[in-house]
C-alpha cells in the first residue's frame, strides 16, 4: 500500500473510531445515570457474554478473509469464492449460536452467570449474531481491498441506530429496571446490526461489480476451507478462550469482592466502575493504534509473502516506538487528571480514583493490542493464542487467591500484573520475529522522564491559573503538554513526530 494510502485510511479508520468511542462514552454516561454502577456491572456481565457468543459465531473468519482476499487481489473469481465460503461457515456457526442462547438462556443465567436478570438479555442478544458475522466477513473484504471508507460509515451507521433504538426501546417499556434495559440494549443491537449489514452488503456488490476478472483463482474451495481453518482456528481459539475466561472472571469478581466484606451490589458496583466507566477512558486514545492494527495486518502478511525481511524490520521498529512515546505520555496525562476525568464524565470521584490508579498500565495496553494484530499478520496467531489463554487463566487463579483477601485493590495489582505479562512477551515475540531492535533509554527511558516532568510542571501551572473549571484544565493540560513533550523529545531523542507520521 502506497504510505499516502495508508494514511488517508488510517485517517478514516480513526476519526471514525473516535466517534464511535465518543458515542459509546456519551451512551455508557447516560446509561451508568439511568440504572447505577450496579446496572454497569450486571451489563458488563451481560456484555462478556455477548462477546462470547459472538466470538464463536465470527471466529477468526474475518482476518482469513482479509488475508485471502490480499493473496486473490488479482481474480475476481477468487474473491467471490472466499467470501462466498467464509460467509456460509459465519452463517453457520451463528444459526447454531443462535439456538443455543435462545433455549438455554435460563441455565447459562442461573448455572454460569450466577445472575437471573441475564436470562431476557441472553435470549434476545442471539439475534444480532448472523448480522455480526456477516458484517465482519464484508469488513474484512474491505480492508483487503485497502478500502476503510464503507466499513467506518457502517460502523457510524449502527452506532447511531443503536442508540436511537435504545432511547425508542426504552420510553416504550417505561421502566428504568435493570433487566429491561439491558435487554433493550441487546435488542437494539441486533436491530442496528441488521442496518449494518444490510449497507455493507449492498456496497460489497457494487465494488466487486467493479472489479477486472483478472486472473484464474489460484485458491481451489478446498484450499480455500483449508487456509482459513489454519487462519481461523488458533485466533477463535484464543479469542473464545479468551472470552470464556474474562466472562467467567466477570461472574467471580464479584463473587470474590463479597468475599472479602462489599455487598452484592457493592461487589457489583465495583466491576461496573473498573469495566464498565474507567477502562473505556483508558482505552479512548488508542483507536489510532487499533486503525494502525488494522491495516498493518495485510501489509505485514505480504511482506512476509514476499519474505521482503527489510520492510517488516522497518515497519516494526516505526510502529513501536511511536506506540511507546504516544502511550507514555497518555499514560502521565490520565495520571495527572484521573480524577477530574471520573468528576466530569461519571460525576463519580472513585471511578476517577481508578483511571488514575490504572493509568501506568496504558503503555502496556496499548503495546499488547497492536503487538497482537502485528503477529498475527506475520502468521504467529498460534502464539498470540497461547499467551492471551495462559494470560487469563493466571488471571483467574488470582482472582480467586488476592481478591479475597485485599479486594479491589487486589484486582487492580492483578491488572498491573496482567497487562505487563502480555505486553513484555508479545513485543518481544514480535521484535524477535522482525529482528527489530528498540533503544531502551532513547525510545522508553527519555520518554518517561520527559512526559513525568512535562505533566507535572504543566499541572502545577494550570491548575494556579484555572483551579475550578475542569473541562478548561483538562484541555489546557493536555495540549500544553503535548507540544512541550513533542519538543522535548525531539531535542532530546531526536524522534521526529511529524515525520514518521506522514
Amino acid at each position: 500500500m502506497k504510505k499516502t494510502l495508508f494514511i488517508k485510511n488510517a485517517a478514516v479508520l480513526t476519526s471514525t473510531g473516535l466517534i464511535l468511542r465518543l458515542f459509546g462514552i456519551i451512551f455508557k454516561i447516560w446509561l451508568t445515570r439511568m440504572i447505577g454502577q450496579e446496572g454497569i456491572g450486571l451489563y458488563q456481565i451481560v456484555f462478556s457474554f455477548y462477546v462470547l457468543a459472538s466470538t464463536f459465531a465470527t471466529t477468526g473468519i474475518p482476518t482469513a478473509v482479509t488475508r485471502l482476499c490480499g493473496d486473490e487481489a488479482n481474480s475476481k473469481k477468487g474473491i467471490k469464492r472466499i467470501i462466498s465460503i467464509t460467509l456460509l461457515i459465519t452463517v453457520v456457526l451463528a444459526c447454531i449460536t443462535v439456538f443455543l442462547l435462545y433455549f438455554g438462556a435460563d441455565f447459562i443465567s442461573v448455572k454460569i452467570l450466577s445472575e437471573l436478570r441475564a436470562s431476557l438479555s441472553i435470549r434476545i442478544m442471539g439475534f444480532s449474531l448472523p448480522f455480526t458475522g456477516i458484517c465482519s466477513c464484508l469488513r474484512g473484504y474491505f480492508i483487503a481491498r485497502r478500502k476503510a471508507t464503507p466499513p467506518a460509515v457502517s460502523q457510524i451507521l449502527e452506532q447511531i441506530a443503536r442508540i436511537l433504538f435504545v432511547l425508542v426501546g426504552i420510553n416504550l417499556t417505561g421502566t428504568a429496571r435493570i433487566d429491561v434495559v439491558c435487554a433493550t440494549v441487546m435488542l437494539a443491537d441486533a436491530v442496528a446490526e441488521g442496518i449494518s449489514c444490510l449497507f455493507l452488503a449492498v456496497i460489497y456488490r457494487r465494488d466487486l461489480s467493479k472489479l477486472k476478472n483478472g486472473k484464474a483463482p489460484s485458491l481451489s474451495h478446498g484450499d480455500i476451507l483449508k487456509k482459513t481453518g489454519e487462519i481461523a482456528v488458533p485466533i477463535t481459539g484464543g479469542r473464545y478462550l479468551n472470552s470464556f475466561l474474562r466472562t467467567f472472571e466477570n461472574v467471580l469478581v464479584p463473587k470474590k469482592l463479597i468475599k472479602f466484606g462489599c455487598s452484592g451490589e457493592s461487589a457489583l458496583s465495583m466491576l461496573g466502575m473498573i469495566k464498565g466507566s474507567a477502562l473505556p477512558i483508558l482505552f479512548f486514545p488508542s483507536t489510532l493504534l487499533n486503525s494502525m492494527s488494522t491495516l498493518l495486518l495485510p501489509e505485514l502478511s505480504t511482506a512476509e509473502k514476499k519474505r521482503n525481511a527489510a520492510a517488516i524490520k522497518a515497519t516494526i521498529e516505526e510502529t513501536v516506538t511511536s506506540i511507546i512515546f504516544a502511550s507514555i505520555l497518555i499514560s502521565a496525562l490520565f495520571f495527572v487528571y484521573g480524577e477530574e476525568l471520573g468528576v466530569l464524565f461519571y460525576n463519580n470521584r472513585a471511578v476517577g480514583r481508578l483511571i488514575k490508579a490504572l493509568a501506568p498500565t496504558v503503555p502496556f495496553m496499548y503495546l499488547d493490542s497492536i503487538c497482537d494484530g502485528m503477529l498475527k499478520g506475520l502468521n504467529k496467531q498460534a502464539f498470540t493464542f497461547i499467551i492471551s489463554v495462559t494470560d487469563s487463566i493466571i488471571r483467574l487463579g488470582l482472582v480467586a487467591i488476592v481478591v479475597p483477601k485485599y479486594g479491589i485493590h487486589g484486582f487492580v495489582a492483578i491488572m498491573y500484573f496482567s497487562n505487563a505479562f502480555t505486553g513484555f512477551l508479545n513485543i518481544g515475540m514480535l521484535l524477535k520475529t522482525g529482528k527489530a531492535k528498540i533503544a531502551i533509554t532513547k525510545s522508553i527511558l527519555t520518554p518517561v522522564c520527559c512526559a513525568i516532568t512535562v505533566t507535572l510542571a504543566v499541572d502545577l501551572l494550570i491548575r494556579s491559573i484555572v483551579p475550578d473549571c475542569a473541562i478548561v484544565y483538562i484541555i489546557l493540560t493536555t495540549l500544553l503538554s503535548a507540544i512541550l513533550y513533542i519538543y522535548s523529545i525531539s531535542k532530546i531523542s531526536g524522534y521526529n513526530f511529524f515525520k514518521n507520521l506522514v
